[in-house]
């Protein structure tokens, strides 16, 4: 199953340090993860995330958003045309501070790329879930008539567990229910790759193009509920521990 995304990492972690949640080695740590470095590219010259995120927690930024957009769907983005373009083509970006910052991989390292952005409406956490949830059981629905059972069993069988997420780690401060949504979206993207890997039994073109129909809406439902989960601009306000002292 996917990883966790290098956006989504920065979001949930950079979140975290900005609000003095955990110290800078959990960050780098969190978001280097298998990488051997992540570096920002600048007009004065390489610099870290972390300097990034300072920067940005000086000018009062308590919070990264991350994105992942595609083609015709830039979800989570309201431009400007480079950045929408940077980020689509990396199928991800993380939001800080009016600026966003798409990563690229080159070998075992991510170079980061950082581009104005333009202020975007935050994502509804709860509309993002409930869309999975129903394009997921009307993909099902579809994908049991077109038979998926007996070209891919393993597509069956992953698309009726409607439970099922991938494990994450998550800092202090994010909510569970993003947690779980960002598990169960990286599920889906993960069983729509599989089920998209070839023609399996399809016995036309017409059947191949009926699958991919049922499918795209399904991949496009996963990365807006990974988008929403990864944005903290959306999340439920956090409880008043002073209320419970």
């Amino acid at each position: 199953m996917s990883a966790l995304p290098a956006s989504a990492r920065l979001a949930w972690w950079g979140t975290a340090w900005l609000r003095g949640r955990v110290g800078p080695d959990d960050v780098l740590d969190a978001v280097q993860g298998e990488d051997v470095t992540h570096v920002v590219g600048g007009p004065d010259g390489p610099s870290s995330l972390l300097l990034e995120l300072a920067a940005a927690r000086n000018h009062g930024a308590d919070q990264v958003a991350a994105a992942f957009p595609a083609p015709g769907d830039p979800a989570g983005l309201r431009g400007p045309r480079d950045l929408t373009h940077a980020a689509v083509e990396a199928g991800e970006v993380a939001l800080l501070a009016g600026t966003g910052l798409v990563p690229r991989q080159v070998g075992r390292a991510v170079e980061w790329t950082v581009l104005p952005a333009e202020r975007r409406p935050p994502p509804d956490l709860g509309e993002a879930d409930r869309q999975l949830r129903s394009t997921l059981l009307t993909a099902a629905n579809a994908l049991a008539d077109l038979d998926v059972a007996r070209w891919q069993p393993r597509v069956a069988d992953e698309l009726l567990d409607l439970r099922a997420g991938v494990p994450l780690a998550a800092p202090p401060g994010t909510p569970r229910r993003c947690v779980d949504l960002a598990g169960r979206a990286l599920h889906v993207e993960a069983v729509v790759e599989l089920a998209l890997r070839d023609d399996g039994g399809a016995l036309s073109a017409g059947e191949a193009l009926a699958r991919r129909a049922a499918l795209d809406p399904l991949e496009r439902a996963a990365r807006h509920a990974l988008t929403a989960a990864c944005s903290p601009d959306g999340w439920p306000p956090e409880p008043d521990e002073s209320a419970h002292r």
